[in-house]
């Protein structure tokens, strides 16, 4: 006889404040927690040529003081609450969040909204900052087995425009060359309130959350949204294929890709293969897993 697990439903609350933000609450009493998040629509794709590399450097940036708070208060405001946080950045998009007790949630949203309102953007930061990302290049690609593998390798085959095939690591030359002007321009430009949206989510009071964001994010000065570029790609003419020597591998390796139906033009289709990719590869049960590691035993991991 099976056990019926009930389905879980959640009350989602949005809204948008006079500045842009958009707003998402999800309250969740299971736990004494909150987890808080704020997504801004800026991430790899949107680097221009150049300055490969800038939308992780500035996720950097935004943890290197604020408009009142100076460097690392941030790290010990959440830490001293019991809380974490971390930050990354992705094709599309670029997010920092927060996990606490439901007690510290106004702590955190004045955090958030501070460094929204004005990051610490001072050339001694920028050059420590630069050297930090340089170093978890070496660290994380450079300098270790399959590194960049496939994430960093498999753009350039698959596509042919640079928002696309470009490395979002970036190079060491145009992380360099990187200047105040550009971050001040970047930050003007991508991390305004009508380019981001902020969730709040767990052990929190609808009313009671609603009025701290609009304390706290109201008076961040409004900007508009930055428009979005094409990313079209032309359409593939026929099979590619490379391959490189990583001079750390003990074994090797095989990535192959496909381009997947653009998720805004046409998500249901897309979501095809987004679960496609799980039974094929998301745990032991997986199809490839099961069979290529597990059965065959002629590979040692299948990620996908």
């Amino acid at each position: 006889m099976s056990a019926r697990i009930p389905a879980t439903r959640y009350p989602v609350e949005r809204f948008t404040l006079p500045n842009g933000l958009r707003v998402v609450l999800t309250p969740d009493p299971s736990a004494p927690v909150v987890g808080v998040a704020v997504v801004y629509d800026v991430g790899i794709r949107s680097e221009p040529e150049g300055s490969t590399g800038f939308a992780h450097l500035f996720e950097h940036l935004m943890f290197q003081g604020s408009e009142n708070l100076e460097k690392l208060a941030h790290f010990r405001y959440v830490q001293g609450s019991g809380g974490t946080f971390n930050g990354s950045t992705h094709l599309d998009y670029t997010d920092f969040f927060e996990s606490t007790p439901a007690r510290a949630l106004e702590r955190t949203l004045f955090l958030e909204a501070d460094r929204m309102r004005r990051p610490t953007l001072t050339v001694e930061n920028l050059r420590n900052q630069v050297d930090v990302v340089k170093e978890e290049i070496r660290v994380n690609v450079l300098n270790r087995p399959y590194g960049g593998f496939p994430w960093l390798k498999l753009p350039p085959v698959m596509f042919d425009t640079f928002p696309n095939a470009h490395d979002g690591y970036g190079s060491f030359e145009d992380l360099e060359s990187a200047t105040l002007g550009h971050a001040e321009e970047f930050f003007t430009t991508y991390y305004a309130a009508g380019n981001a949206v902020l969730t709040v989510a767990g052990d929190l009071d609808v009313e009671a959350a609603r009025a701290m964001v609009e304390r706290h994010f109201g008076d961040v000065p409004a900007r508009p949204a930055p428009p979005r570029p094409s990313f079209d790609e032309p359409d593939l003419t026929g099979e590619r294929r490379q391959a490189y020597t990583d001079p750390h591998a003990p074994l090797a390796a095989v990535a192959a890709a496909w381009r997947v139906p653009d998720p805004v033009r046409d998500f249901p289709a897309y979501l095809t293969y987004v679960v496609l990719a799980e039974v094929l590869t998301d745990g032991d049960a997986s199809r490839l897993v099961e069979r290529l590691v597990l059965r065959d035993r002629t590979v040692t991991s299948v990620g996908g």
